[in-house]
């Protein structure tokens, strides 16, 4: 693992607990084999999809990938909270902060669009087919002179026309606290004079949701499947402007600031109303590798 790719200190062992009333082992047998053939649905019914996309526009296309998202956290038995509305700019970048896997159908249910993540998600079972057919921007993450190519990719998609959905912490935290925002994703933005879409994610339990360290993607699955009452939040922040900002470190910098300051922020008109997340935070940042779980993006 290279030391300069971005870690957290949380572990499955330390964060990545069950807590809260948990279902019957029929319950979640039952709603891991509805999630998973939901999942798989959208894998079969991708080529359809992106036909209709063509045939129709890509309205359809966003329709349809927002409804699929709900009904993939539905199934795996999570409910959704929304906070603050989308601004329909279909060009843009969305940032959030990272914490499992659940971010990826809970951000598509909000804000359909492209995802930026590791080569390596190409590989993963079901999920893997899935995102190449979404339009998945994949980065080499150890290969660093691979970034400026995808940078320009990402930017040129924008330009088209396209929404970039990023985690720019490059590392999955537990949701207690947050990582750095690399600023390499960033400069796309800056190059295609685009909108920054801050989001803020949370789960109620936080434990059951957090997918992190070298945490097996079975044993998250069963984790949130047996959790009772799982619920997550997506929160909308105010986008920040093309022009706001001068470089891609300060852009980098007020995204993250405004999804920390949201964390204690309960403002707003909410959808499936719930508790937020515990605002406690970890004490200190070590170099465990997180490679199972992140959806990485370099400085």
């Amino acid at each position: 693992m290279s030391v300069w790719l971005p870690s957290a200190p949380c572990t499955p062992q330390g964060c990545a607990t069950r807590s809260g009333a948990p279902a019957g082992r029929i319950a979640a047998t039952a709603r891991l084999l509805a999630g998973t053939s939901v999942v798989v649905a959208g894998v079969l019914l991708a080529p359809v999809v992106a036909l209709s996309a063509v045939l129709l526009g890509p309205g359809i296309r966003d329709r349809l990938t927002r409804r699929w998202a709900r009904a993939v956290l539905r199934s795996f038995g999570v409910r959704v909270r929304i906070v603050g509305s989308p601004q329909h700019q279909r060009a843009s970048l969305v940032v959030a902060n990272h914490i499992s896997w659940l971010d990826i159908p809970l951000v598509a249910a909000v804000l359909p669009g492209r995802m930026v993540a590791k080569s390596e998600v190409r590989r993963w079972p079901v999920l893997g087919p899935l995102a190449a057919r979404g339009g998945t921007v994949f980065l080499e993450r150890d290969r660093l002179r691979a970034l400026p190519a995808t940078v320009a990719s990402m930017a040129a998609a924008m330009r088209a026309g396209s929404r970039l959905i990023v985690f720019p912490e490059g590392s999955t935290w537990c949701g207690r606290d947050q990582g750095r925002f690399r600023p390499a994703a960033f400069q796309a933005a800056l190059d295609a004079g685009v909108a920054v879409q801050p989001v803020r994610i949370g789960y109620t339990p936080t434990g059951p949701a957090a997918f992190v360290g070298d945490d097996p993607l079975g044993a998250s699955l069963w984790r949130v499947v047996a959790a009772g009452g799982l619920t997550a939040e997506i929160r909308l922040l105010e986008p920040i402007l093309p022009g706001a900002c001068a470089d891609r470190r300060s852009l980098a910098r007020a995204a993250q600031s405004r999804v920390a300051r949201s964390r204690t922020d309960q403002r707003g008109p909410a959808r499936l109303s719930a508790n937020l997340p515990s605002s406690s935070v970890h004490q200190r940042v070590s170099s465990m590798s997180a490679s199972a779980s992140s959806l990485r993006t370099p400085s």
